[in-house]
């Protein structure tokens, strides 16, 4: 048993396998094999190594964005009169986070409270009482209906409601908008990032920009690409958008600023870039065109009425997100790159086998030098056995040339007669 151990131990330390290679010269099958190994090689080297940076650890980013909004927009309209807009009163929210929106254009309905009035003739017209049921308010309704069809204007008649008086009458926008000045406003970024992993925090204020800088320089994809000032009449330029047409209605905007660092240069190379999107299409059936909403000032008057200015709000929400990611070498992602790579190799070694086994007019011929079949071998071994058995036989089995060895040298054994036996000498 210890024999056996001992040896199949000796077997696994001292003996070494490896697989049987066939040499096929061909040039179809040639070429073809090196031409994949050449691809491949490229592709590890060119996308995987230099473009992808695949030996390097990789670290996603964190970031915080605040936002400032220079500009002044004046405004005259028979509801408001003249008005000049400064920022707390045409940004939402007025604090600047990365989601935020731009007033381009309004309808006012002022000095609204509640009260009896008729409802919008786009949802409440009627000809007569029975039109007008009483209590729980339609899905676009003004407020809640009392059940009387009451006179809108000369010509109209709609259903009476209870609710802020009188209604807002949002058929007619503003065309050309009322805050057409915002096309010359500035947008001022500030975006600090880090990566935590190595420890690495930039801003997208770098090195090359100073005060002086800062105050004169608007952004430009060409001359001043670092600068974090945009006009937003730029912005909306570089998504391929009029702004004054985005303005009617208003509009979304993406601004996207991506960090993507290769930490084994010097940090200082680590700077951002900016890029716009469009984030909503134009409808073919102008259905729910822009983008809007309402928002009130609430007052009370000298009698002690509460009332309110309604502000539909058409403007562009302006989106800023920020994606990043650092690359720093390292040993085990250089390793496994380096493996794949070599793994990658074996395709060619399968195409070229199906090539050989499968396509090429020699195809048999190659599938007998390449394989080895069990039943062959089978063959081979009992051949060599019957082979090895008789020698053996015919060495035991000499009756004429038996031999010994004295000191005088080689004797023939003479035979032995019939009945005899051989002494032992």
């Amino acid at each position: 048993m210890m024999g056996r151990v001992r040896e199949a131990l000796e077997d696994f330390f001292y003996e070494y396998d490896t697989p049987r290679m066939v040499l096929v010269k061909d040039k179809k099958v040639g070429v073809t094999f090196r031409l994949i190994q050449l691809c491949v090689l490229v592709y590890i080297i060119g996308w995987v190594f230099i473009y992808e940076r695949g030996y390097q650890s990789v670290d996603g980013v964190i970031s915080s964005v605040s936002i400032k909004m220079k500009g002044l927009a004046y405004t005259n309209t028979s509801a408001t009169g003249p008005r000049v807009l400064d920022v707390p009163d045409y940004v939402f929210p007025s604090q600047g986070d990365t989601s935020f929106v731009l007033m381009t254009n309004f309808i006012m309905t002022p000095r609204q409270k509640q009260d009896y009035c008729p409802e919008s003739p786009d949802v409440g017209s009627c000809t007569s009482d029975d039109n007008c049921s009483s209590g729980q308010p339609r899905r676009y309704a003004d407020g809640y209906r009392t059940g009387r069809c009451i006179q809108y204007d000369a010509k109209t008649r709609t259903c009476e409601i209870s609710g802020w008086c009188p209604v807002e009458n949002d058929s007619c926008i503003p065309n050309p908008p009322l805050l057409k000045e915002a096309e010359n406003f500035t947008l001022f970024i500030k975006n600090s990032i880090r990566f935590t992993k190595f420890k690495v925090t930039r801003r997208n204020l770098v090195e090359s920009i100073n005060n002086t800088y800062l105050k004169t320089c608007i952004y430009n994809e060409k001359t001043d690409p670092l600068c974090p000032v945009f006009r937003i009449g730029d912005l909306v330029k570089q998504t391929g958008q009029d702004f004054t047409n985005m303005a009617v209605q208003g509009g979304i905007l993406g601004i996207v600023i991506d960090w993507d660092c290769n930490l084994d240069w010097q940090v200082r190379f680590c700077i951002p870039t900016y890029q716009f999107y469009r984030l909503y299409e134009d409808s073919k059936e102008k259905v729910s065109e822009g983008f809007n909403f309402r928002y009130g000032k609430y007052y009370v008057d000298a009698n002690g009425t509460e009332r309110r200015h309604l502000f539909k709000v058409f403007g562009i929400q302006l989106d800023i997100m920020v994606h990043g990611k650092a690359g720093k070498f390292d040993i085990i992602p250089t390793m496994t790159t380096i493996g794949s790579g070599i793994g990658i190799f074996g395709v060619a070694t399968v195409v070229c086998d199906l090539l050989l086994l499968h396509i090429l007019p020699r195809r048999k011929y190659y599938k007998l030098r390449k394989f080895k079949h069990a039943e062959e071998m089978k063959e081979q071994m009992t051949s060599s056995e019957d082979n090895l058995e008789e020698k053996q036989s015919t060495i035991k089995n000499v009756n004429t040339n038996d031999v010994y060895r004295t000191s005088a040298g080689l004797h023939h054994l003479p035979q032995p007669s019939s009945g005899e036996s051989m002494q032992a000498i």
